[in-house]
C-alpha cells in the first residue's frame, strides 16, 4: 500500500518473533503483530486499516472512490468483508476446524463456500473490486487471496487468480516484491 501511495516512507523490519515482541515494539502495537504504520503522530495497526487510512489520508491518489461514488460502499463492504468474513473463513478452514452446519449461522463467515462465492461474485464486474478504479481494497482483497491460495487455504478459483494477477501487473506491487526480495537476499547472505 505504501508503495501505491507513493511517499516516501521508512521501513523498519523486524525478526519475526523477537522483535515482534520486545517492549519497544509492544508500545506500538500491544498485539506484538506486523503491520504497523506510524504517520503524523498517529499509530496505525491491521492491514485493512493501515489500507483504509492510507487511501484517507493521501485522497489525491485516488485509492478510494470519491465520497459522492456509488463504488465508495463496494469499496468499503469489499475492504470489511475481507478483513471479516473472508479472514475468518480461511482461518476456520486453515486449522481444519470443525463447524457443525448448525453453528454456521453464528459465524461471521456462515458458510467457507458462501463467503467464497460472495467474493467470486463481487469480482465478476471487474476489473477491480470496485469496478474500473484500483482501490486501496485491491490491496487488501488482493493480499488476502493471493496469500491464501499460496499457502493452499483458499481454493484456486479462476476468477480468484485472475484477479491477483492483474493486481501483480501493478508497478507498485512489483517495486514491493522488489524490495522484500532484496531484503531476503541480504538477511540470507
Amino acid at each position: 500500500m505504501l508503495e501505491e501511495v507513493g511517499e516516501p516512507y521508512e521501513t523498519v523490519w523486524l525478526e519475526y518473533q523477537a522483535d515482534m515482541k520486545a517492549p519497544d515494539y509492544l508500545k506500538i502495537n500491544p498485539m506484538g503483530k506486523v503491520p504497523a504504520l506510524q504517520h503524523r503522530g498517529a499509530i496505525i495497526t491491521e492491514a485493512s486499516a493501515i489500507c483504509a487510512y492510507l487511501a484517507a489520508a493521501f485522497e489525491e491518489k485516488n485509492l478510494m472512490p470519491a465520497k459522492d461514488s456509488p463504488a465508495l460502499a463496494a469499496y468499503f463492504r469489499w475492504l470489511f468483508f475481507a478483513a471479516g468474513p473472508l479472514e475468518m473463513a480461511v482461518t476456520v478452514k486453515s486449522m481444519d476446524w470443525p463447524v457443525k452446519e448448525e453453528n454456521s449461522r453464528s459465524l461471521g463467515y456462515g458458510e467457507y463456500a458462501t463467503t467464497l462465492n460472495a467474493i467470486e461474485a463481487a469480482l465478476a464486474p471487474g476489473p477491480y473490486i470496485c469496478g474500473e478504479q484500483f482501490t486501496a481494497a485491491d490491496v487488501y482483497v488482493g493480499m488476502h487471496l493471493e496469500f491464501s491460495m499460496l499457502f493452499g487455504n483458499l481454493e484456486k478459483r479462476e476468477a480468484f487468480e485472475a484477479y491477483v494477477q492483474r493486481l501483480r501487473e501493478s508497478p507498485a506491487y512489483q517495486r514491493a516484491q522488489q524490495i522484500c526480495q532484496e531484503k531476503s537476499q541480504t538477511q540470507s547472505a
